[in-house]
């Protein structure tokens, strides 16, 4: 369900998303987003009426430095790196390499940010990164996979953000006179289902799938339960 937070371009409730065993995800409990450091006055105000709790901020230490959202510093803000600072630029000619890189290089930064959101008591948990793409993508996909909700869906609710975030592109092209630059521009901005279903592969592959890349990462088995509990409804 698409939410009005007037600045953003991409904030959606995912609630309402069907589990494999007939159940639903809760409304009001986990919000993905592109970067709040966009909200006008009226957005930060609706993100209060959202009755949010928690809010995940998965940029680099860099992006919140130059950009730091009206939330930055509040005790509802966490910031969840999902690499090292030390770690050296991903270097990756693709998207789909880039995520793989960062979901091979540091699993345990990836459950944590999965357990941020089956921690918090009550109230929605907000995850995003600058576009709420890959980044917030990964980790919504992870945390949807435990609950049950089939991939087929999960790559659906991945594919939304193409369209919401679109005429932000062709703004970014247009701003752009290298065209030489654009195709790297397309291919890293873009929100392509296959990539997503490439990247779960990797995941189903490498790991054995998403719970275990978890448990990998460091989740136990009352982690996990607590993040269904949270999620299902």
């Amino acid at each position: 369900m698409d939410l009005d937070w007037p600045g953003c371009r991409n904030v959606r409730d995912v609630g309402g998303l069907p589990t494999a065993d007939g159940r639903t995800i809760r409304s009001g409990v986990l919000i993905r987003s592109d970067s709040l450091q966009y909200l006008t006055p009226e957005g930060v105000e609706a993100v209060r009426r959202s009755e949010v709790s928690r809010i995940l901020d998965l940029r680099s230490d860099r992006e919140v430095g130059e950009a730091p959202t009206p939330f930055t510093g509040t005790p509802i803000a966490v910031r969840q790196l999902l690499v090292d600072p030390a770690d050296p630029e991903h270097g990756q000619p693709t998207i789909v390499a880039a995520c793989t890189w960062m979901l091979d290089r540091r699993p345990a930064l990836f459950a944590a940010a999965v357990k941020a959101i089956a921690d918090e008591s009550e109230g929605a948990v907000v995850v995003h990164c600058h576009g709420g793409k890959d980044r917030t993508g990964m980790v919504i996909a992870l945390a949807l996979s435990v609950a049950g909700v089939p991939r087929e869906e999960i790559i659906a609710d991945y594919f939304l953000t193409q369209s919401r975030m679109a005429a932000w592109l062709e703004e970014q092209l247009a701003d752009e006179p290298d065209a030489a630059k654009h195709p790297e521009m397309i291919e890293f901005r873009d929100t392509r289902a296959e990539s997503l279903v490439a990247i779960l592969q990797h995941v189903d592959d490498v790991y054995g799938g998403p719970e275990a890349y978890l448990r990998h990462g460091g989740l136990t088995t009352a982690d996990l339960d607590r993040l269904r509990h949270r999620l299902v409804q």
